[in-house]
């Protein structure tokens, strides 16, 4: 039976075989070079906006495509309409909400 430093060498030996390979890997990907604009920060800095505000806004938004989207549930009666119509407003609301609190959580400007 291996001993207790036999086995953690066999251990370091294939982890580094598993990062080396992850690393190969990796290496291989060739990512788009506008990709860089969709990471948070670049957003941020693009937008102009603190964290809070950004986020509040980035939900607001996701609530307008909800409005949008229930839009295309179909309807077979007047009552399924009216419903969709509810589902709609209750988005339009909270889309409202996030925008009015991204408003209240900006940071005011040092003007």
């Amino acid at each position: 039976m291996a001993d207790a430093a036999e086995m953690a060498g066999l251990w370091e030996h294939a982890v580094e075989r598993t990062k080396s390979a992850c690393r190969f890997a990796w290496s291989l990907i060739r990512v788009p070079s506008w990709l860089h604009y969709l990471h948070f920060h670049e957003i941020k800095r693009g937008i102009g906006l603190p964290t809070a505000s950004l986020i509040a806004f980035i939900l607001g938004l996701g609530c307008v495509a909800g409005a949008l989207l229930v839009g295309l549930l179909t309807v077979k009666t007047l009552v399924d309409w009216q419903a969709i119509q509810l589902y709609r407003a209750e988005w339009l609301l909270a889309a409202t909400a996030a925008f009015v609190a991204g408003i209240l959580l900006k940071k005011p400007s040092g003007n």
